[in-house]
């Protein structure tokens, strides 16, 4: 089963929306993952030359392991997950129904 979520869509004449649920096809889907897999992979690089440059101002000892942590670190506080891409895209396609 393909991923899905649902969105309000404002009736009117009536006090609550109406849920709408928006699929995705397999090409969709596989386009968000890749999307996602992208950026993350460019967002851990750039959290390790972060993670780097503050072991480095901070005159810390540059263990390769602390470096990788940090980055760790700072890549779960930045990193968009596959799911708010596969939300996103269902959003946009909720948004051309109209």
């Amino acid at each position: 089963m393909g991923f899905s979520k649902s969105f309000p869509k404002t009736v009117e004449g009536v006090n609550y929306p109406k849920w709408v649920e928006v699929f995705l096809d397999s090409n969709e889907e596989d386009l968000a993952e890749s999307n996602a897999r992208t950026e993350n992979i460019s967002l851990m690089k750039e959290c390790i030359k972060d993670a780097k440059d503050i072991v480095s101002s901070e005159n810390l000892k540059d263990y390769q392991t602390d470096v990788i942590n940090l980055a760790i670190a700072l890549f779960e506080k930045r990193a968009s997950h596959v799911v708010f891409h596969k939300e996103t895209m269902a959003k946009e396609k909720f948004d051309k129904q109209d």
